[in-house]
């Protein structure tokens, strides 16, 4: 697929908003990607896990794992195309922890799945709860893959970053939002526990 095709199968869901979002970064945007009309499509998220799926097949990946909501559909579906196992973490008193008897071994070769990258917060947040699961030397992270990256290029992860879809969005600190200044109304979307 190409990122005509990606993108298509965004707007033919209705995930692409506009008005006056607040991201889960806190960041402020005119533009929000509302990943669950995509998700609630058992059709298209089969199509989008098995592009992702495609971009780490050669890595000899033993484990995908997701953040709690998104990133755990996303996981399973990405598991099921590698034929490996899939988990999830989720927040613990506001902290990314991995719970129900998850495991990755040392030898694991581990693939990080989340669906729209702003900040990268949120995977940072599961590379640590990997490396308080696995300690601070574990070098089994082989990759992150992601529906989209809105970063602007500033999603780092130390390892292989692998998005299906690149999009410069715009976004403002909150102290600096000119929709802020203009009294729109702002709306936050999504609820990731933070």
């Amino acid at each position: 697929m190409n990122d005509k095709d990606i993108k298509q199968i965004f707007k033919d869901s209705n995930a692409f908003l506009e008005g006056h979002f607040v991201l889960t970064s806190g960041m402020h945007s005119p533009h929000y990607i509302e990943k669950f009309r995509v998700l609630e499509r058992p059709e298209y998220t089969e199509i989008l896990c098995k592009e992702l799926a495609d971009k780490f097949r050669k890595e000899g990946i033993t484990i995908v794992v997701g953040p709690m909501t998104g990133g755990i559909i996303l996981a399973h579906e990405v598991g099921k195309n590698l034929e490996t196992i899939a988990i999830f973490t989720e927040r613990v008193e506001g902290k990314m922890k991995f719970r129900r008897g998850f495991h990755i071994d040392e030898h694991d070769k581990v693939l990080i799945v989340e669906d729209i990258i702003t900040t990268g917060g949120s995977v940072h947040e599961v590379m640590e709860a990997i490396y308080e699961l696995r300690g601070k030397d574990f070098e089994g992270i082989a990759g992150v893959g992601a529906l989209i990256d809105r970063s602007n290029g500033i999603a780092d992860f130390g390892v292989p970053f692998k998005p299906l879809l690149v999009m410069d969005v715009v976004s403002y600190k909150a102290e600096d939002c000119p929709l802020c200044k203009k009294k729109i109304p702002i709306t936050k979307p999504g609820s990731s526990g933070k």
